[in-house]
């Protein structure tokens, strides 16, 4: 009587529901690493940065980006992949890279 019981809640217990992903922010917007390549903004919206470490320098045994490449992108996906590039930039550091990401997304997204 109690294995029926029991089979009979396992079959009426709801699926787990897949764990929602939470990223790291900046100003709001979503920020997604992978590898030497960083992604802000929402993928749903307009326009998206994408920022990619070029060269790094060692400061106290970590990797420090010393020079990254800025690209303001359109998210069209009918546009090649030379129109989707809008701006691009580079900076040194990720500091000044994520500055000038910030301002010209902003801009952007306003219209």
């Amino acid at each position: 009587m109690a294995q029926e019981k029991q089979a009979k809640q396992e079959k009426t217990e709801k699926p787990a529901k897949p764990a929602k992903q939470d990223f790291l922010t900046y100003k709001g917007k979503p920020l997604v690493r992978n590898g030497d390549t960083i992604y802000y903004g929402n993928m749903s919206d307009d326009y998206v940065i994408m920022l990619r470490i070029t060269s790094k320098k060692d400061f106290e045994g970590y990797d420090l980006a010393s020079k990254v490449t800025v690209q303001l992108l359109s998210t069209d996906p009918d546009a090649s992949a030379k129109e989707r590039v809008i701006k691009t930039s580079e900076k040194k550091g990720l500091f000044a890279a994520m500055d000038i990401a910030e301002i010209w997304l902003e801009r952007a997204l306003r219209g």
